[in-house]
């Protein structure tokens, strides 16, 4: 090897090690995928429960339910929030398990100062939205809330997506532009829900997975 490649390699050493003391780099492309399978669950059970509610002539379906002032649409959106939730969690749970173990291989820390820095990024604009949310449900505005929900959700990922991979800054900006759609087509807050949540975590987790976890 000769001296010129000696320092090439020194280098690379070098911003390999500026970056992991930067940037989260656990993250799994597994947890992307298993996070959307969540949420299409999620919202099939949602989807379910709001389509059976009965009526005079036929069944009425989430659309219709949001834009009718029927009496219990908040006890509804109160079993939505308990779904989501359940639904969070298990994603945390699950993004902790797998996270945990790309660390490991790594000889990395899943909790340092930068995952510290990336966590208060993300969680400041998910606060927001959260309160947002619930001042929406208070004044009984439910048909902004799935688009709130997507558009906070890509504000919480480009924040956070100068301490990990730069492609998470992409799938906020895909959420974002849903997030905006959903809130033209008022009533089809669902069907965007299980776009954004879903199914560009399934496809964001698969690119993630291939590109940085495979065989490592």
């Amino acid at each position: 090897m000769t001296e010129k490649e000696e320092q090439l390699g020194h280098l690379s050493e070098i911003k390999n090690m500026m970056e992991k003391s930067s940037r989260f780099l656990s993250l799994s492309g597994l947890t992307g995928i298993f996070a959307g399978g969540y949420a299409l669950v999620g919202a099939y059970l949602v989807y379910s429960d709001f389509h059976i509610i009965p009526s005079n002539t036929a069944r009425v379906s989430y659309a219709e339910f949001i834009s009718s002032g029927n009496d219990s649409v908040i006890l509804k959106i109160q079993s939505l929030f308990l779904i989501g939730a359940i639904v969070l969690v298990l994603s945390l749970v699950t993004g902790y398990i797998f996270t945990s173990r790309k660390a490991k291989k790594q000889n990395l820390n899943v909790w340092d100062s930068t995952t510290k820095r990336m966590v208060i990024s993300l969680s400041i604009p998910l606060i927001a939205g959260g309160i947002f949310c619930l001042i929406l449900i208070k004044h009984e505005v439910v048909g902004l809330i799935a688009p709130a929900t997507l558009i906070f959700y890509g504000l919480a990922l480009l924040n956070a997506s100068k301490y990990t991979f730069n492609d998470i800054k992409y799938l906020g900006v895909l959420e974002i532009v849903l997030g905006l759609v959903s809130a033209y087509y008022i009533g089809r807050g669902l069907l965007f829900w299980a776009v954004g949540f879903g199914i560009l975590h399934i496809v964001y987790g698969t690119v993630m997975y291939y590109r940085y976890d495979q065989n490592k």
